[in-house]
């Protein structure tokens, strides 16, 4: 069972982790429990539930809940699900997919990769095994783990509006090999025939283009304001500020009206996936 665990990014033993660890350990002397013995009942080792509560692996949300039942935790453990689930994610991207998960629109412009919540595990798995300096396997695993789960947003109910936009690179590019590409472009093929999905490819042909400044995405929240977010080499922005917002807003629309209508992409796509 211990295929579930995930190696965090922060530091050992710091954060939220570092804190979820020293209640597990409280409540877990409380009830009078080796490590042995409290792993036997929750299905982990006793050198697992060590890293758990040395905040050195990310327990899985079953285990929590798990763990809340057999030591008589009334909730405490259970509280802190939603951030210790935070934590399988890179610093840089936390804030943004708290936002993600609880959007009802989500407006997505990509100038080098295909976006996240569209990848094949094959996919995802490629690119992380391209990341300069490595990553060891551990983090690989958690990132592909954490990256599939995102696509949970494609299942909610009531069903958040999704929009992409991709330059035709994007979808050009062979990266992991052949097979992975062309499964991550049947992966395109199949969500965009989803009714709340709208995919569209931005020609190479384009000879003007509003999206020369770079890739961004457009949150919107059901409260609230929406979000603009931007990344690059592993750092990120969150844009709040109303002007900006605004500039965003208004050339993603550019942005749409320039590219391929979603009809046309899926049949670039398909022309693509034929020509190879």
């Amino acid at each position: 069972m211990d295929d579930e665990v995930q190696q965090p990014e922060n530091e050992v033993g710091t954060g939220m982790l570092s804190v979820f660890g020293r209640q597990l350990k409280l409540f877990r002397e409380r009830a009078g429990m080796d490590r042995a013995r409290f792993g036997s009942l929750t299905g982990y080792s006793a050198s697992t539930i060590a890293a758990f509560e040395q905040g050195r692996r990310i327990p899985p949300p079953r285990f929590i809940d798990q763990a809340d039942e057999a030591l008589g935790a009334g909730g405490v453990l259970c509280a802190s699900k939603e951030e210790v689930a935070r934590a399988q994610y890179p610093a840089f991207f936390r804030d943004a997919a708290k936002l993600e998960a609880e959007a009802v629109e989500l407006h997505v412009y990509d100038t080098h990769v295909v976006n996240g919540l569209l990848q094949t595990e094959n996919y995802t798995r490629a690119l992380m095994g391209m990341r300069r300096p490595l990553l060891d396997e551990a983090t690989i695993e958690q990132r592909v783990a954490a990256r599939l789960a995102r696509q949970e947003i494609f299942d909610r109910w009531p069903s958040p509006l999704l929009s992409f936009v991709m330059e035709e690179p994007v979808i050009r590019r062979p990266l992991g090999g052949e097979q992975v590409w062309r499964g991550q472009l049947e992966q395109l093929l199949l969500l965009g025939q989803k009714r709340n999905v709208e995919l569209q490819v931005m020609p190479l042909e384009r000879e003007d283009n509003a999206g020369v400044d770079g890739a961004f995405t457009l949150l919107m929240p059901r409260q609230g304001t929406p979000v603009g977010y931007l990344e690059v080499q592993g750092r990120s922005t969150l844009v709040t500020e109303r002007e900006a917002l605004h500039a965003l807003s208004a050339r993603y629309g550019i942005i749409r009206a320039q590219a391929l209508t979603p009809r046309e992409s899926l049949a670039f796509v398909e022309k693509l996936l034929g020509e190879r």
